[in-house]
């Protein structure tokens, strides 16, 4: 990682992909997980509303969640990591009840998260899978930006 300091969105993140992990391997309580996050050194510079509303959003939400990215995955649901299973159970949160987060900005965070605690390539799976899921769930959003970078690079020129 670099050195340069993380913004408390992406510490919020980080702590809620924690807390979604624990929850994935023990079933614990939600407040019991909130709890032991707390007590975690750096806690303290996340966004702590974010971390709350990621993790008991996340975790309330989970099998409608995994039905939205399950057509998107080659594999059972049980053969991905944990890490990989909760980096996409927050991601569809975000994209499915946080539309004020742009599905770009969505999508590079769960990037970010795959390549500090996922295996060697998860991160291409994670932005594989994810932007299909966008594509479906954000299809206004997806367009706009697909002609956005069209422009930029002079495709789209008017006549």
């Amino acid at each position: 990682m670099s050195g340069t300091p993380k913004s408390p969105r992406r510490r919020a993140r980080e702590f809620a992909l924690q807390g979604v992990y624990h929850w994935l391997l023990n079933q614990s309580a939600l407040t019991a997980i909130e709890s032991q996050m707390a007590e975690v050194g750096g806690f303290d510079k996340c966004d702590r509303d974010l971390f709350v509303g990621l993790l008991r959003g996340t975790v309330t939400n989970a099998a409608e969640l995994q039905v939205a990215f399950a057509p998107y995955i080659e594999r059972p649901l049980k053969e991905l990591s944990p890490v990989e299973r909760g980096i996409l159970l927050i991601s569809t949160f975000e994209l499915v009840h946080r539309p004020e987060t742009p599905y770009r900005v969505i999508i590079n965070e769960a990037i970010e998260l795959a390549k500090g605690y996922g295996g060697t390539d998860g991160h291409k799976f994670v932005n594989g899978v994810l932007d299909k899921l966008a594509a479906r769930l954000r299809p206004e959003e997806v367009e706009a930006n697909a002609r956005e970078r069209r422009a930029a690079r002079g495709g789209d020129k008017p006549a």
